[in-house]
């Protein structure tokens, strides 16, 4: 007579190997659901949680044009505010933009670099200090206008109106999501912007 064979073993075995797959997957799903995030990202800028909307206001260039904030969706911004002066900080921003632009090779035409002047002062020495910034979008009011873009980027929100020698990151759809300090890396930044424009499908 044969004896029969105990197939619990077996059972146990498969029973231990289907939870050791599910486990993984399980633990990830309560982490997500119980909201915690990891504390380091790739992100080298400071990053806006959640993404804050940029209200439309309407705009004076430094070629006396008349725009909108809302004309400029569509592509990838980074904007930075200064007076017209434009001292070291200012200057280093505007450097560090050129560069990331340019950096980005064929893609460049996805981004441009916007100069926001907080004062009307001496704005003939700006149109001659602008021109080593090619493609580089000037606003110069109206002073009420520029106010209120300026409070939109102010961090935290409801801050004064110092302090704002950043470049601050807009997407596409018009959205400020992130910024660097004035002293910030460029070569972190240019990977930030070379990963956005990589993995997105606007701008």
């Amino acid at each position: 007579m044969t004896t029969p064979v105990n197939p619990a073993p077996g059972r146990r075995r498969l029973l231990l190997l289907a939870a050791l797959l599910l486990l993984p997957v399980l633990v990830a799903y309560g982490l997500y659901y119980s909201g915690w995030r990891p504390s380091a990202t790739a992100n080298h800028g400071e990053l806006l949680q959640p993404a804050r909307p940029v209200q439309d206001v309407a705009l004076t260039l430094l070629g006396g044009e008349s725009s909108r904030f809302s004309h400029w969706h569509g592509k990838w911004t980074l904007l930075t505010f200064s007076t017209a002066e434009c001292l070291k900080p200012c200057e280093r921003n505007l450097n560090n933009i050129r560069q990331i632009i340019a950096a980005q090779g064929k893609e460049a035409h996805r981004v441009r670099g916007v100069l926001v002047v907080t004062d009307g002062k001496d704005l003939d020495w700006l149109r001659y200090a602008i021109k080593d910034y090619p493609g580089m979008q000037v606003i110069i009011g109206p002073p009420a206008a520029v106010n209120l873009l300026a409070r939109q980027f102010v961090l935290p929100a409801g801050s004064p109106l110092e302090n704002l020698n950043r470049v601050y990151l807009v997407d596409p759809s018009g959205n400020f999501m992130m910024s660097y300090p004035a002293d910030a890396d460029p070569t972190g930044m240019n990977k930030d912007i070379k990963r956005l424009l990589r993995v997105s499908q606007i701008g």
